[in-house]
């Protein structure tokens, strides 16, 4: 029978291991081509060319460098006026202390002290018509049980 799978498969891995020699993968980085050359990150302009920054084999830090240079001038920071967000909400007038005494909400969290008290005194008004109201409809029913009811005949 001839040679075994595994025996034929070991052999041939031995021998092709025994004619290349071992690559040592810091060599390897080294032996790699140069990033191109570039120009100085300080002379670059917002209309030079940054698709060289771009490459796989410029440094990561060359790179932010361009693009925070890029990204510097001041076409860049204008918002758009159509993004929801975009706009400055917090420099508008304050609400003027009369309007914001007639909000039920600022009654109750801002204003508490001075409403309390015409409230306790709208309260004793409300319940004096209250029971003036319930006198009136007392008498009137006195006045009521004390009359002759017709009757149908």
């Amino acid at each position: 029978m001839a040679e075994d799978f595994l025996r034929r498969w070991s052999r041939l891995k031995h021998e092709n291991a025994a004619e290349k020699p071992a690559e040592n993968p810091v060599e390897k980085k080294e032996a790699e081509a140069p990033p191109p050359a570039l120009p100085p990150v300080d002379k670059l302009t917002p209309e030079s060319d940054f698709s060289p920054f771009m490459q796989p084999k410029v440094e990561d830090s060359l790179r932010r460098a361009a693009l925070k240079k890029l990204f510097n001038d001041p076409h860049f920071n204008i918002p758009d006026p159509f993004e929801a967000y975009s706009g400055d909400w917090t420099g508008g007038e304050p609400i003027p202390p009369e309007m914001l005494a007639t909000l039920n909400q600022a009654k109750t969290l801002l204003f508490d002290r001075q409403y309390e008290e015409p409230k306790r005194e709208q309260a004793k008004a409300e319940e004096k018509s209250e029971e003036k109201v319930e006198e009136k409809m007392e008498e009137k029913m006195e006045k009521a049980a004390d009359e002759p009811r017709r009757q149908d005949a």
